[in-house]
């Protein structure tokens, strides 16, 4: 367990770790564990945003912060398969091209176009995030994401036999990835409720809902999933999560 958690870290993240031998048995229960990282990432947002609060600083200088602290953790490896998608996707070309297009590392119009708007949508998010339940709910969205993002790589058919996510896939314990997956999904969810319950169900309804349509995506589009699918989903169901989250809080108030 604990090589497997050091794999996921040392695959997803640019946080350092002890090194641990490339061996199958040392990535087996890694998809499962990896909603730790987003359980950092959310801790991470969550205390730049208390010392914002105790400092004064705007919410602009939140959210420009609260934005680059998932790419610095994650050195963007997710967002790189969000723009790999988009222009494969917006190319309407067949499955192999597709593919073809996705394992290409230069970046297309589209997907440049696509991250920037992405981004851009996502600070102007975080900057309406200005109550501290509020933001610990959305701080466990980044757990949410990761934990239906492995429960995927394991459930979900493979659009292509050989890669970086297969490596994790095909050593991994299926029954005990997706009971962690669960367990991390239904803790995130449950936490979310406690702290803000309108926008802690909003959050978790909606990370099932684009779950599904990433389903949808993957097998209309590639006939399955791949690495650059499961980062493109973390994406989107992270910032769909935040403006549910935001949304149902905006929502609450109003009703108050």
């Amino acid at each position: 367990m604990i090589k497997s958690l050091f794999s996921a870290f040392l695959m997803y993240s640019r946080i350092p770790m002890p090194k641990v031998e490339w061996r199958e048995e040392n990535r087996r229960y890694s998809l499962g564990l990896f909603p730790i990282i987003g359980a950092v990432i959310g801790g991470l947002i969550f205390g730049w945003g208390a010392l914002c609060r105790m400092l004064g600083f705007n919410s602009p200088v939140f959210a420009a912060v609260a934005v680059l602290i998932p790419i610095a953790v994650t050195g963007g490896i997710h967002l790189d398969g969000f723009c790999d998608f988009t222009d494969a996707r917006c190319s309407f070309a067949d499955k192999q091209k597709r593919l073809e297009i996705m394992s290409d590392p230069h970046i297309g119009s589209f997907a440049a176009i696509y991250a920037c708007l992405y981004l851009m949508i996502q600070g102007a998010l975080w900057t309406q995030v200005d109550d501290i339940r509020l933001m610990g709910t959305a701080a466990l969205c980044f757990v949410m994401s990761r934990a239906l993002s492995g429960i995927s790589a394991v459930t979900f058919r493979a659009a292509k036999s050989e890669g970086t996510l297969q490596s994790f896939v095909k050593p991994s314990h299926k029954g005990v990835n997706i009971g962690l997956g669960i367990f991390f999904f239904a803790a995130a969810a449950a936490g979310g409720a406690v702290l803000s319950p309108l926008s802690g169900a909003a959050a978790a309804v909606t990370a099932l809902i684009v779950f599904a349509y990433y389903r949808h995506a993957a097998y209309s589009t590639l006939g399955g999933t791949t690495g650059d699918l499961c980062g493109w989903f973390l994406q989107l169901c992270e910032i769909w999560t935040l403006a549910a989250a935001v949304s149902a809080e905006r929502v609450s108030v109003m009703i108050r």
